[in-house]
């Protein structure tokens, strides 16, 4: 996609959007850390009807830890892998306890190393929690970026770093908000709405369902 486009893309996404948010309810920065844990092969929905309770009892690392492995399980077992995410839950949050003064840490270095968080999981927590210009790329953006020509790339870092160095700097704290939403809710993946897309004049997609 030409650069000319890319500035039409996420200016009409803006336009369509101008404050995006995340979907997954969260407190603070440690309750954001541990539901974006929980929503790795998970809808948001799950998470946030899992961790409504959840939150409301533990919503500092100390009282996570507290709840132990049975508390933590017990409300997080409807959601998919809840006995890994679980035992992650508790050893982030004894880590932070014990290694970050209770903190979220604000480097993806560090949050790498906590149980449970990889690459993604650091780049929405590093978004949403710090404000960094960072882009998680989720199968969503993995989607978008590579259907309509923004991003193409056969890995998730592979997009991610085409993503970076794509993005306008006007658009770039934002930018993983749009493409997740659009990719959700708009370019899906079995049926793209291409009728009802603010973007397909732009977009590089040959299959268009218009």
């Amino acid at each position: 996609m030409k650069k000319a486009d890319i500035q039409t893309f996420f200016s009409r996404l803006r336009d369509d959007n101008p404050n995006p948010e995340g979907e997954l309810d969260y407190v603070n920065d440690f309750t954001l850390l541990v539901a974006v844990v929980l929503s790795a092969q998970a809808t948001d929905n799950g998470v946030n009807k899992a961790t409504k309770k959840l939150f409301q009892i533990a919503e500092t690392p100390e009282k996570m830890a507290a709840l132990g492995l049975g508390g933590i399980t017990a409300h997080v077992k409807t959601i998919g892998l809840y006995n890994a995410k679980a035992k992650n839950v508790l050893a982030l949050s004894e880590m932070l306890v014990a290694e970050h003064n209770s903190e979220v840490p604000q480097t993806r270095e560090a949050l790498e190393k906590l149980p449970g968080v990889g690459r993604k999981t650091a780049n929405v927590v590093l978004n949403l929690a710090f404000g960094q210009p960072t882009c998680a790329v989720d199968t969503h953006i993995f989607r978008v970026s590579n259907r309509t020509g923004l991003a193409p790339g056969k890995t998730v870092l592979a997009v991610e770093k085409k993503l970076m160095k794509a993005i306008p700097a006007e658009f770039a704290v934002d930018a993983h908000h749009w493409l997740i939403l659009h990719g959700r809710y708009i370019c899906k993946a079995r049926k793209p709405e291409c009728a009802n897309c603010k973007v397909s004049d732009v977009c590089r997609f040959k299959g268009k369902t218009i």
